[in-house]
């Protein structure tokens, strides 16, 4: 792989980058509010892919210039006599050495980045994941909606560790897909980010009351319902699920973003 081609992989690279933060597809990979680093990190690459072909150029000229000064003395030096051992030793002092072949390999990311939009996380990661579920530091006022849009988290964090003082006698609206514990139990599921996908975490809100007759795991889910104190541990980590008594559940279309990003807010 010489110069010219290290190039084109950065300004790939660089230009997948920007792709998918001026899209919504740096949502399948790092939080929301890491886009403006998305969109630094691809004009870096840009930028480097850039100056590499001008460095490269220059080296280039800079080379030719050497081998027409080198080709003049040797002309000299054949009109005096001279042995061209040295001018050959001199060329083959500058031939470079070809980079290994085994370093293509690293156009292998590039090509999964541009050809393939990795799919959320989904049950298979959430029935295999304790919850991680945090006491939130605060619980902030709740406007008078009917039905109360929540969060998975939001609604979690008030079940558990506030008893559900701020729910009660409230119909609340969650969003989350479908996942199926070992003994059937069907939760609702959102995957809490710290920054990209790959730490991303489970939180679970069990489901009671009106459930669908015929459950598909990772289908997407409106529901609403009520709260109940009822709670269990997950059979995972042990950690404490909330129930939900659900009165209406419908399928929604996945959302843009699908992970939940108010753990850490």
């Amino acid at each position: 792989m010489n110069r010219q081609a290290q190039a084109a992989v950065l300004f790939l690279l660089g230009a997948s980058l920007l792709h998918a933060a001026t899209t919504d597809l740096y949502l399948r990979y790092v939080k929301q509010g890491l886009r403006p680093l998305v969109l630094v990190s691809g004009a870096v690459l840009i930028a480097a892919a850039v100056a590499t072909v001008w460095y490269e150029r220059q080296r280039t000229r800079a080379q030719k210039q050497r081998e027409a000064d080198q080709d003049v003395r040797h002309d000299a030096d054949q009109d005096s006599g001279r042995d061209a051992h040295t001018h050959a030793g001199a060329d083959a002092h500058a031939h470079t050495h070809r980079e290994p072949r085994v370093s293509w390999l690293l156009v292998l990311p590039l090509f999964a980045l541009i050809l393939v939009a990795p799919p959320a996380l989904g049950s298979y990661s959430a029935t295999r994941t304790g919850t991680a579920l945090q006491e939130p530091l605060a619980y902030p006022s709740l406007p008078a909606a009917d039905p109360l849009r929540l969060s998975v988290v939001d609604y979690a964090g008030r079940a558990v560790y506030d008893h559900g003082r701020t729910l009660h006698d409230r119909r609340v609206q969650l969003t989350g897909f479908l996942a199926l514990d070992r003994d059937g139990t069907p939760y609702l599921v959102r995957m809490a980010l710290n920054c990209c996908a790959a730490d991303a975490q489970p939180v679970k809100v069990a489901l009671t009351g009106r459930i669908p007759p015929v459950l598909q795991p990772d289908t997407w889910l409106q529901i609403t319902g009520t709260y109940t104190p009822r709670r269990a541990k997950d059979p995972v980590n042990g950690g404490p699920i909330p129930f939900i008594e659900v009165t209406e559940a419908k399928p929604v279309a996945e959302p843009t973003d699908p992970y939940d990003e108010s753990w850490n807010n």
